[in-house]
């Protein structure tokens, strides 16, 4: 029986089924939320337990996190914020406000709406992890991805707000920063790149699992670098 949850958003997408499948080997007790209820779902009894949720909707991610904290045999103790996205556009000068600011939005609003939400669940546990996904692009931008690297600056910044304001409370919080992760969406929009050289969602969950983990304890505020040979 599992001893500890972990709220995993984005647990559906290329990296989140990697992390999923990381924490569930773990013995942990892994909550997914989604925005529709899948059909065939795997049984909770194997798999992450399943909740509908709309993480842009504060009552939504209310109803995500109860659920990850409504089992008294395995307190919530990690939350894994996966949930952003990527546009790319033209220069600052060429690019729509309404543009910048949903980027801002889908990378920064889930993380810090679930995060808010779970806090007092895990200083009910007597502490616990919080991990983020920024991106390298927050600390080395590229042409035609302001918006994108603004928003993923703002999470690495919040989540080493967060680090600061619940040391005291045994709460952690830790960053990663990876290049581009090998899925087969980023294939399709880049199919004359060098996958080779791409980060894989196999080789960046261990780090997230061990940034959850009690090994890494003595931990927080750091940005971890998850490149690969990008």
């Amino acid at each position: 029986m599992a001893d500890r949850s972990v709220l995993v958003t984005g647990g559906t997408g290329g990296l989140g089924g990697a992390v999923t499948a990381a924490f569930l080997q773990a013995g942990w007790r892994v909550v997914v939320p989604q925005r529709e209820s899948a059909t065939g779902a795997v049984p909770a009894a194997s798999g992450p337990v399943r909740v509908t949720a709309d993480l842009m909707d504060p009552a939504g991610v209310g109803r995500a996190v109860r659920t990850a904290a409504d089992d008294p045999a395995a307190p919530l103790r990690a939350v894994v914020n996966l949930v952003g996205g990527y546009a790319s556009g033209g220069p600052v000068h060429e690019t729509p406000v309404e543009e910048f600011e949903r980027m801002l939005s889908i990378n920064l609003r889930p993380t810090y709406l679930v995060t808010q939400a779970a806090l007092p669940h895990l200083i009910a546990a007597g502490g616990g992890a919080v991990v983020c996904v920024s991106s390298r692009a927050a600390l080395a931008p590229f042409p035609g991805a302001a918006g994108y690297a603004t928003a993923k600056a703002a999470v690495l910044a919040f989540a080493n707000a967060v680090a600061v304001e619940y040391r005291a409370s045994g709460v952690r919080c830790n960053t990663v920063l990876p290049s581009v992760i090998d899925t087969p969406a980023n294939r399709a929009a880049q199919p004359g790149a060098d996958h080779r050289r791409w980060v894989t969602p196999a080789e960046i969950a261990p780090v997230i699992r061990f940034l959850a983990s009690d090994d890494s304890a003595p931990t927080s505020g750091a940005a971890v670098p998850v490149y690969g040979r990008a």
